[in-house]
């Protein structure tokens, strides 16, 4: 309307700006256009109606001058506007971005968590039960055997509270979403003391370390090597107590390869689920995910001889 009155009265003539500031701000590309195109006339045929003080070619170019400021004016609006909306846009799915990944980092720290617990209280848990054991078949035991075993069984749950309490207190912190410093992990110089500790509880266990540099090996893969044997003595103290272990840790060319052999003891027939194991499994499926995210392979089964074999092979720079 403003449009088609500027032509005839030059009194419309700013309102005609203003509607086409607005046009170029807001309408649809579609209509701009037709907006445009009405605008024409008035800037050609308003000079011939009221002719001023100057010329006629001098008015067509103050027109169209006026007109063109106005459209370029108001795209320019439109596009900051437009520029405005998709940064917020964007802000917001960074955002969404950023609390999602905050999401998966959680998730994996518990699932992290939840497999900590496993590797290192399943290992406490079966010391307790085998010497627990030992006391409840050894009614004969001198008071200084029983005194020995109890003294054993103390420390040993005091060690499983003390794990216990650092895994409550990492997932703690995560929940609080605090930033605490983590409990040093085990790595492949604390193997033996593993070991020991086994031996200790009654196990017969052997125990060869083969790799020339270990100190120099990363530390994620000492510590891998270390939830191998752990997981491997577990099994062993649960399933085939009476087995001899042995454990072997050997560097070949750029792998390291960790094993743990339970010897079926003699007078048990091969593949006996003594060996093969009557628990669930989530152990060594927890394991073969540790191992897989190193980048190794884990393999676990009854050999030939009827012993069960725990092999893992892991890449040197995990």
């Amino acid at each position: 309307m403003a449009l088609t009155a500027s032509i005839f009265s030059a009194l419309s003539v700013g309102a005609a700006v203003v509607a086409l500031f607005n046009a170029a701000v807001r309408a649809p590309r579609r209509s701009f256009a037709l907006i445009v195109a009405l605008s024409v006339p008035g800037v050609i045929v308003e000079p011939l109606i009221y002719p001023g003080t100057s010329t006629y070619a001098s008015q067509l170019v103050v027109g169209s001058l006026v007109t063109g400021v106005a459209i370029g004016w108001g795209l320019f609006t439109r596009a900051r506007r437009q520029l405005v909306l998709s940064l917020r846009e964007r802000a917001a799915q960074l955002e969404a971005e950023q609390r999602l990944h905050v999401e998966q980092a959680r998730e994996a720290e518990r699932r992290r968590i939840a497999r900590e617990m496993h590797d290192v209280l399943a290992h406490r848990v079966s010391l307790l039960s085998l010497h627990a054991g030992a006391l409840e078949f050894r009614p004969d035991a001198t008071p200084g055997e029983i005194a020995e075993a109890a003294g054993v069984i103390r420390a040993t749950a005091h060690a499983a509270l003390n794990d216990l309490r650092e895994v409550i207190g990492v997932l703690r912190e995560s929940d609080d979403g605090g930033g605490g410093t983590e409990p040093p992990q085990p790595t492949l110089a604390e193997i033996p003391a593993l070991v020991e500790e086994s031996r200790a509880a009654g196990m017969r266990v052997s125990c060869r370390i083969d790799v020339p540099g270990g100190a120099a090996l990363p530390d994620a893969l000492g510590r891998t090597a270390y939830r191998i044997v752990q997981e491997g003595l577990t099994n062993a103290r649960k399933h085939a107590p009476a087995a001899a272990v042995e454990v072997s840790i050997a560097r070949t060319g750029d792998e390291l390869v960790v094993e743990v052999v339970s010897r079926r003891p003699v007078g048990v027939a091969a593949g006996s689920a003594t060996l093969a194991g009557t628990g669930a499994g989530t152990g060594l499926i927890g394991l073969a995910e540790r191992v897989g995210l190193a980048g190794g392979a884990l393999e676990h089964g009854v050999d030939a001889q009827g012993d069960f074999v725990l092999r893992a092979t892991l890449p040197r720079t995990p």
